[in-house]
């Protein structure tokens, strides 16, 4: 009898734990009437791997993305040894090349022809210990399978960063792998400013970047997207410049995947407030998504990671998977009047 009580309490914590998490959340998104035809996206580690699954579900409807530190589609699922070699092996991005093959003709992904017209910026440290630069490199070769040209893929493997987000604003030294997964690396002689290559690559030429915010960053109710089996939080967090809440803006719509025990939940503000991409958003007319995934025991997801391997569902890589669909309507909200 102790033993059954025991096993129902614990049963009784795990079905509970969503519910406590989905109790805390924030306003709903608002519609702004944003761009729909300047939607790109970013990320680091899970959310890189996420934002290429993204960008290749929504090829049609996203016109660049930048991957730091991820893996190419549909890794885990097409290489030996899966999660293993999608980090600290050599995966096939020809394999990866297949399966979006595959999944466009289901039906279940955009015309991957689509993914040729995009600029696409990679970004791999070479102290990077938790995803190797030859996952990167399978990254690049998918890309060029897919036939973006030379001049818009940006692929910078040469600074000696470790797994992290590359800040000009505050992070660690450049070549750790902790907490909060944010670095400080020079190059040139300068510290680089990674949100603002990612953006500048995808978008032109930039404004220079706002010395004083416009506006806040604010939270906004992820509920109403995804179900408590999709692991993402009650919340996530929206940058909107005050000139994107003007009637007629049409402001562009960047989305930013943060990587695993990177959250708000792990970091704090880390990401969706210090990284650095507001600063350049708020001159020149972007409003930046900041979706958010947290540790979670049900589905299993201890380390708050993006879906790059199929907790959430078999369909992860596809437009019907639970996250890729959330962060999809989510951006549908943004760009409706």
């Amino acid at each position: 009898m102790r033993i059954r009580r025991i096993i129902e309490s614990l049963l009784a914590i795990a079905l509970s734990f969503p519910l406590v998490a989905a109790s805390a959340s924030g306003e709903d998104l608002p519609k702004l009437g944003a761009d729909a035809k300047r939607v790109s996206i970013s990320g680091l580690s899970s959310g890189a791997f996420m934002a290429v699954q993204y960008d290749v579900a929504f090829s049609a409807s996203t016109i660049g993305v930048g991957v730091v530190a991820g893996g190419p589609y549909n890794c885990s699922y097409v290489n030996m040894v899966g999660i293993t070699t999608c980090m600290q092996g050599s995966p096939s991005g020809a394999a990866s090349y297949n399966a979006a093959i595959g999944f466009q003709t289901l039906g279940k992904i955009d015309p991957i022809a689509h993914i040729a017209k995009q600029k696409v910026y990679l970004f791999s440290g070479t102290s990077d210990s938790v995803v190797k630069q030859s996952v990167m490199d399978a990254v690049r070769d998918f890309y060029q399978m897919l036939k973006v040209p030379a001049a818009s893929l940006i692929y910078m493997n040469t600074t000696d960063a470790g797994h992290a987000f590359i800040s000009q604003d505050f992070g660690n030294g450049c070549n750790t792998n902790q907490a909060p997964y944010v670095n400080e690396c020079s190059v040139g002689g300068a510290l680089y400013d990674q949100p603002a290559a990612i953006l500048g690559h995808i978008y032109g030429t930039l404004k220079p970047k706002a010395n004083a915010l416009s506006a806040q960053p604010v939270a906004f109710d992820q509920t109403t997207y995804a179900g408590p089996t999709s692991s993402m939080a009650a919340a996530g967090y929206l940058y909107v410049p005050a000139a994107c809440r003007g009637a007629g803006a049409k402001c562009a719509v960047h989305v930013v995947f943060h990587g695993c025990l990177q959250s708000a939940e792990s970091v704090g503000d880390a990401v969706y407030a210090k990284l650095g991409y507001n600063e350049w958003a708020d001159t020149n007319g972007i409003i930046v998504l900041y979706p958010q995934v947290n540790k979670n025991v049900v589905p299993v997801n201890p380390n708050g990671c993006w879906d790059w391997w199929g907790y959430s569902g078999l369909d992860f890589q596809t437009q019907s998977g639970t996250q890729i669909a959330a962060i999809h309507a989510m951006v549908k909200t943004l760009t409706s009047q």
